[in-house]
């Protein structure tokens, strides 16, 4: 039997992540610090595809609350 993930690609959102940040960079508007790359689609991806696995490095961005004054 061979053993499939229960999904399609990866699970992780980078936009989540504190490694993540977007370049403004037309060809290559997303970026992950932890890893050092720009990418036409979300770094997590692109690690996805390279290693069929789930990114590694992902940490959870800490929700900053706004207070309206």
């Amino acid at each position: 039997m061979n053993a499939k993930k229960d999904h399609r690609g990866t699970l992780t959102n980078c936009f989540f992540c504190e490694h993540f940040f977007i370049t403004h960079e037309a060809r290559y508007p997303y970026g992950c610090r932890a890893m050092g790359f720009k990418a036409p689609r979300m770094p997590a991806v692109d690690v996805y595809y390279a290693s069929g696995t789930d990114c590694t490095l992902f940490v959870r961005k800490e929700v900053k609350e706004h207070h309206h004054d």
